[in-house]
């Protein structure tokens, strides 16, 4: 059974050196042979050096892509090293090593994807935004999955080869939860186990809660248009319609008691809004007959 240990980092020269320390300490404890595979997101500092020292295999980008890009190339990198298990860990120290051979027991009892949950455990440092937004995004996921989720945004997780191979994200931010939508659809299992996390420094992914919560929000919907087209477009097809038939009721209710309509604009709009209406959920219908090819 081969694990590939993979890092992210950029310009992590302060935290990813005691990272790997305490990684390989608890791997060894625990009698587990392993690989580390860094992902240098093209940065400016020592991480590389520093990560080859440590015995690192280092893959670098020739400039910083962002977290979701670097994970897509993760993914390739563990496919050609045909890795059995792969384990992603932040490279700030966020989340305790000790955990780690917890998620390979999981994976090795026929989960394929395991989630570390730091709200299921005790999470340390979270801004109340995000830990609101957090539980605002695992409803939505856990009910869109049909999967009891706590942490759809944990970066700490395991999972095996074949959902590296099969799963394709599309998304450039929410690469976390776009794996686990993708997961659930495709069939494979999920567990989730809870957590321990560490207060780290501020996020270099997102520059307030608010531009997070904004951007997350807008892949999830982009996912769910992708993966239940009908529900997204019938809804929205729903609401333009039923809106126009309400007008159109009152058009008629003015023309019965009054013998007007009350103004050709609102006459129109009616109208417009019921065959717009039609049209998205004709669209959706044509969406969801593509899917299924």
């Amino acid at each position: 059974m081969k694990i590939v240990i993979t890092i992210p980092a950029y310009n992590e020269e302060s935290t990813l050196p005691k990272v790997l320390q305490e990684i390989a300490e608890e791997m060894k404890k625990a009698g587990l042979a392993y690989t580390f595979l860094v992902l240098d997101d093209g940065s400016t500092d020592k991480t590389k050096e520093l990560a080859k020292k440590a015995g690192a295999l280092v893959v670098s980008n020739k400039r910083n892509l962002g977290l979701a890009e670097t994970f897509k190339r993760e993914l390739e990198e563990c496919v050609r090293l045909q890795a059995d298990i792969i384990i992603h860990t932040d490279a700030d120290g966020q989340y305790p090593a000790r955990f780690i051979p917890l998620l390979i027991k999981e994976v090795e009892r026929g989960h394929d994807l395991v989630l570390g949950s730091r709200f299921a455990g005790n999470p340390e440092g979270i801004p109340l935004m995000k830990r609101l937004g957090n539980i605002a995004f695992a409803k939505v996921l856990s009910k869109l999955t049909k999967t009891r989720l706590t942490d759809t945004t944990t970066g700490f997780r395991a999972f095996t080869r074949e959902v590296a191979e099969k799963i394709k994200l599309i998304n450039t931010f929410t690469y976390t939860q776009e794996q686990i939508i993708r997961a659930t659809k495709q069939g494979f299992s999920i567990k989730e186990i809870p957590i321990e996390s560490r207060k780290t420094r501020k996020s270099k992914l997102f520059k307030s809660s608010f531009q997070y919560a904004w951007r997350a929000w807008i892949n999830i919907l982009r996912i769910y248009r992708d993966y239940e087209p009908l529900k997204f477009f019938g809804r929205i097809g729903g609401i333009f319609f039923i809106v126009g038939a309400l007008l159109g009721l009152y058009v008629l209710y003015e023309v019965l008691t009054t013998g007007h309509a009350g103004g050709i604009p609102r006459t129109i709009l009616s109208a417009v809004l019921i065959m717009s209406g039609i049209q998205i959920m004709l669209f959706g219908f044509l969406a969801d007959m593509s899917r299924g090819k």
